[in-house]
């Protein structure tokens, strides 16, 4: 009997024990993706940013997604204005052809995500047209507080090195267009990754 007893409670002590393993493999894996970060390689130096998922959880998915697939790769910053920001993340702009650059899309555009996070230097938001639906692959770094853009861009993320490149990068010299003479190219890879 006694046996039985001992083998009973061995047998209750492992389902517990299972289950609380895999409560903490799930909340590992949910740290884990709050801590992801993107890298943004550049001749100036890397660029490392850290996503806002509980303010815009869309523009997070969808920016790590088209990372992965290497959308990002071989894009430029073809838009740089002292004082304000720099835009990257059209696919037109892997062409040396720049009269399409600044129009390029991943061929869809997702849902606004509008949040409370002002448009403070280092922050990463969503380029769009002046529909407030239409962003799709174009983002945009501040390199000064812009407040006049809260509110009216979905901020997703921010810079947590490499501020020193952005600088770089807005100090280019540029065009009529604001898009640099010289080609800044990107490359955009995840750190941290759980699979």
């Amino acid at each position: 009997m006694r046996k039985f007893a001992v083998a009973g409670f061995a047998i209750i002590l492992g389902i517990w024990w299972s289950g609380t393993a895999m409560a903490d493999a799930e909340e590992t894996a949910v740290v884990a993706e709050l801590v992801e970060i993107a890298v943004i390689e550049t001749r100036h130096g890397n660029i490392e940013i850290e996503f806002f998922p509980d303010k815009a959880p869309g523009h997070v998915k969808n920016f790590k997604e088209l990372a992965r697939k290497g959308f990002y790769d071989g894009t430029i910053f073809h838009r740089v204005i002292p004082g304000f920001m720099i835009q990257g993340g059209d696919p037109n702009s892997k062409s040396l052809d720049k009269s399409g650059h600044g129009m390029g899309s991943p061929g869809y555009s997702i849902p606004a995500e509008f949040n409370g996070t002002p448009h403070d230097r280092g922050i990463l938001s969503m380029a769009r047209s002046s529909d407030p639906n239409s962003a799709g692959s174009q983002f945009f770094i501040i390199v000064k507080a812009s407040h006049f853009l809260d509110g009216q861009y979905t901020v997703f993320g921010r810079v947590i090195s490499g501020m020193d490149a952005a600088d770089k990068i807005v100090s280019e010299p540029r065009d009529r267009n604001d898009n640099p003479h010289e080609r800044v190219e990107i490359k955009v890879t995840l750190k941290g990754a759980v699979e």
